[in-house]
């Protein structure tokens, strides 16, 4: 259903600042008519998708810029409405005459993600979909980047639609037997009810575990590389970022604070941050550091234990050391790595050997780091959730569905079962927008999208 008419908008759809090209968009009722006020072609007789070259002046006629101008007629826009975009020079003078402009004929600035909330509301995209728009835009890798694609093409609300078509029958044949409840009538089979929503559950279920991974993807992984001093910890990160971004020293307690950097293995991101060697000290700077180290060992998704093959006590002390952290943080991954085998050939059970210093063993633990993140999931065949607030859904619909799971196990009521499937198919509505969303959920949503978009 197209959302009623609304003030017309305009924003600056590319970035702040000076460049080669600015691009401005409006859109509204009358967009087309408003611009012509300022532009040398009447375009409200212009045809929907061209472009017309020509000059843009202010009311008091006094040119601005010699510009782009691309037409969209109602209903065949980004956002469903008319729409006229401007390509002007990227001049920031330039790109604040021509807003202001458009606001002395009847524009007003856009809020930040006006747009995009003005096409789910006019019915161009689901409510996942229209998210999905940020996620692409914030993409910083190319795992992240396809997640992102396969939602705004909507893989994800097909499943999802696929979900509510298979609750919806289950519904009505329960609510179908409640019609005729006097006469004893059963339309479906107990037991097969009882297997579609347990494969529904199961689907449900395996979205939701993926948003581990999803999330890791979207704002990628933190990897904390940890160990006693001199190690091999920052000469580790410079061997995986392929430079010298940490100082390498034979002196003991050389890394004093966390230095991260960011790693793209295999179209994942990896936030690597090399720690301060922890050991007992009574020196406040490197105290500091260390106690800096834990706090990243609590925060990180996989954690590089590193081990000095050539310091026997150290290998023991650093094999207790993984294996109390893997009983306590059972939600990490804790890798084990001996290192600098190129000194010695100890070995520690358990663990991958590697060489900081010459690589060996570098094209393995990265390996490792791609498995530890993807799990059993196929990222090209499967969909992964990446948004807590479909996640959150996601867990609300495994809870009403296993309420009305249990109920056909025990014998409910056919009533309360349909009240339990109602509120699941309610939950899944809720992610793409096929019931009505609250306007507060709205307004978060897309407050967080940039102006222009």
């Amino acid at each position: 259903m197209k959302l009623a008419a609304q003030d017309p908008i305009c924003a600056l759809a590319t970035a702040n600042g000076i460049g080669a090209i600015a691009l401005i968009r409006t859109s509204g009722p009358h967009s087309k008519s408003l611009v012509s006020k300022l532009f040398s072609k009447d375009l409200s007789i212009q045809k929907t998708h061209t472009v017309h070259l020509g000059w843009l002046s202010n009311l008091q006629c006094e040119r601005i810029d010699e510009v782009l101008v691309t037409m969209f007629d109602d209903g065949k826009s980004f956002t469903g409405e008319e729409s006229v975009e401007i390509a002007c020079h990227g001049s920031i003078y330039i790109q604040q005459q021509i807003l202001q402009a458009l606001g002395s004929v009847g524009f007003r600035m856009a809020e930040p993600g006006e747009f995009t909330q003005r096409a789910f509301l006019n019915g161009r995209m689901d409510l996942s979909q229209a998210e999905a728009v940020a996620d692409l835009i914030a993409s910083q890798s190319k795992n992240a980047h396809e997640i992102a694609l396969k939602q705004l093409r909507g893989t994800f609300s097909s499943e999802l639609q696929e979900l509510r078509e298979k609750l919806i029958h289950f519904a009505s044949l329960i609510e179908l037997e409640l019609d005729f409840a006097e006469e004893d009538v059963e339309f479906a089979d107990r037991s097969a009810l009882n297997n579609m929503v347990a494969e529904v559950l199961h689907m449900v279920r395996r979205l939701a575990s993926s948003f581990q991974l999803g999330n890791a993807i979207k704002n990628g992984v933190p990897v904390a590389i940890v160990g006693a001093p001199n190690t091999g910890k920052s000469t580790l990160l410079n061997q995986l970022l392929g430079e010298e971004r940490a100082i390498v020293s034979n002196i003991a307690g050389t890394t004093r604070d966390v230095i991260e950097e960011t790693l793209n293995i295999d179209g994942i991101l990896f936030r690597l941050i090399d720690t301060a060697g922890i050991r007992e000290t009574t020196e406040t700077i490197e105290a500091m550091g260390i106690e800096r180290s834990q706090q990243k060992i609590q925060q990180a998704k996989i954690v590089l234990c590193l081990a000095d093959a050539s310091d026997s006590e150290n290998l023991d002390e650093t094999e207790t050391w993984v294996k109390d952290l893997r009983e306590k943080h059972p939600d990490k991954h804790v890798l084990l790595l001996t290192n600098k085998i190129d000194l010695d050939t100890s070995r520690l059970t358990d663990s991958l050997q590697i060489s900081a210093l010459t690589g060996t063993g570098i094209n393995e633990l990265k390996e490792q780091l791609v498995t530890c993140v993807l799990g059993d999931f196929n990222i090209q065949e499967e969909t992964i959730v990446s948004n807590a607030r479909h996640y959150e859904s996601l867990q609300n619909t495994d809870e009403a569905l296993s309420k009305a799971q249990e109920g056909l196990q025990i014998g409910t009521t056919g009533d309360f079962i349909a009240m339990d499937i109602r509120t699941a198919m309610r939950h899944l509505g809720n992610i793409t927008g096929h019931i009505d969303v609250d306007t507060d959920i709205l307004g978060s949503i897309f407050s967080k999208f940039c102006i222009g978009k």
